[in-house]
């Protein structure tokens, strides 16, 4: 049986509203010329430096469709062996000039990001409406995630809407003072958006494509001044204060030539930020904490007062050093969760009550001792694994911090999922290689501590 007649061609959505015709419409195809970009990724294979005109007609055909998935693997994975300083400023423009560029009627406008990697770090979203409670413009666009469980729009999507419209995003931030939505939908550095479907895959994230693809969307969303959190810890993305030190200064010399305020926090990246690893557990935890409850996770929310304490001291009226203070009130008076359900209301709220999935195995401990380290990586390897962020109520649990102690047979985290394979799947990964390391006696301080 056929789903289409002789004379008639079938098209994926995203390819049908891509072409922007009407079912019906009359269609000529011919064979699709290799755009001459492709000689400049060859050139870049080769080990050559691009100019800025190269890098700008690469972006353009990857943006216009041009590029197979595999044309743009070559090119991402040719950048990742070598990338000059000018060559990433090229990118980053190249990237922010080739999608829509937002204009805000104030002279400070805020952002806050964090470069990931640390399961459960879903500060974003406690900050934004305590910044916002302040009284600071902060429109807040989120990419899904790459490589981990969830990222921030994934999240906010138990909640709200995110996929709004550039006006309909204008507009909560005209009523709310912030939003947090997808930047993908409202055309944002489009080409990042792209590129990030081809890097999901190859688990691919370098230092120079990480910073092109943050300030590229920093620069499309209108930011003046941005915070940006760099975890450092042993199975983070950025292992030692060397690595920190470089990526550090990469952002500053972007954000130099961009005449973007920048700060760089370096944060606790040894182990997951709060207790829920993947959207519906990290929307309980972020709404937990907005709400004071006595239960909510101690270090998201020290992590996110701290964070929006930064933010805020970018307001000229606001004296160094008194953020933390104003960010501490703005939580305690219930103004951010008024801040937060004025958000949710204007960006719509969530279809369903979050759940986490019916499916559920605890993984235990096979000794007595003290949780010396645990692996960020390997916790997010299994909250993919049970479904996450796909599957929005897949995720983890964690019950257990580095210094706490434990006995043979207690839990250490809790997999959840709504589909039986992955479920399986994650669990028998999670017996395997559980991600936490036990010693038989006290652990190191942290430095973070």
């Amino acid at each position: 049986l056929s789903m289409v007649g002789p004379d008639e061609i079938g098209l994926t959505e995203p390819a049908f509203r891509r072409m922007g015709l009407a079912e019906g419409d009359t269609v000529f195809i011919s064979p699709a010329r290799s755009p001459q970009s492709l000689d400049y990724v060859r050139t870049k294979i080769g080990g050559e430096t691009l100019s800025r005109h190269q890098i700008e007609a690469i972006i353009q055909d990857i943006v216009g469709y041009r590029y197979s998935d595999m044309e743009i693997a070559a090119f991402l994975v040719a950048c990742a062996g070598f990338l000059s300083t000018d060559e990433l400023l090229h990118l980053t423009f190249a990237m922010a000039a080739a999608g829509t560029t937002l204009e805000w009627n104030s002279p400070v406008i805020v952002d806050k990001h964090c470069i990931g990697g640390i399961p459960g770090n879903r500060t974003s979203m406690i900050v934004v409406p305590i910044v916002a409670a302040h009284g600071l413009t902060m429109p807040k666009t989120s990419s899904r995630a790459i490589t981990s469980p969830a990222g921030t729009a994934d999240t906010m999507e138990v909640l709200a809407r995110v996929d709004l419209t550039i006006e309909e995003m204008k507009e909560v931030v005209r009523e709310c003072n912030a939003c947090l939505v997808w930047g993908g939908h409202v055309n944002l550095s489009p080409a990042d958006d792209i590129l990030i479907g081809v890097e999901r895959p190859l688990n691919l994230d370098t230092r120079e494509q990480m910073v092109a693809s943050i300030m590229s969307k920093k620069k499309s969303a209108g930011s003046t001044h941005l915070v940006i959190d760099l975890p450092l810890g042993p199975t983070a993305k950025v292992r030692d204060a060397m690595e920190a030190m470089r990526l550090r200064k990469l952002f500053e010399f972007v954000a130099d030539r961009m005449n973007l305020h920048v700060e760089i926090i370096v944060t606790d990246g040894a182990q997951p930020v709060g207790r829920g690893v993947g959207p519906v557990l990290e929307a309980r935890d972020v709404m937990a904490v907005l709400a004071n409850d006595a239960s909510a996770p101690a270090d998201l929310r020290e992590k996110s007062l701290r964070l929006a304490a930064r933010v805020i001291e970018c307001d000229p009226a606001v004296r160094g050093g008194a953020g933390y203070e104003r960010a501490l009130q703005l939580l305690e008076s219930g103004a951010a969760m008024t801040s937060m359900q004025k958000i949710i209301g204007a960006q719509g709220h969530g279809p369903s009550a979050p759940a986490p999935g019916p499916l559920h195995a605890d993984i235990l401990a096979h000794a007595d001792g003290v949780v010396a380290s645990v692996d960020c990586l390997r916790i997010a390897q299994l909250a993919r694994l049970a479904g996450a962020p796909l599957d929005r109520s897949a995720g983890i649990d964690i019950f257990k911090r580095i210094g706490d102690r434990v006995e043979t047979g207690e839990p250490l985290y809790r997999i959840y999922s709504a589909g039986e394979s992955h479920f399986d799947f994650a669990v028998e990964e999670a017996g395997q290689s559980n991600g936490f390391a036990l010693a038989s006696s006290g652990v190191p301080a942290n430095e973070f501590a």
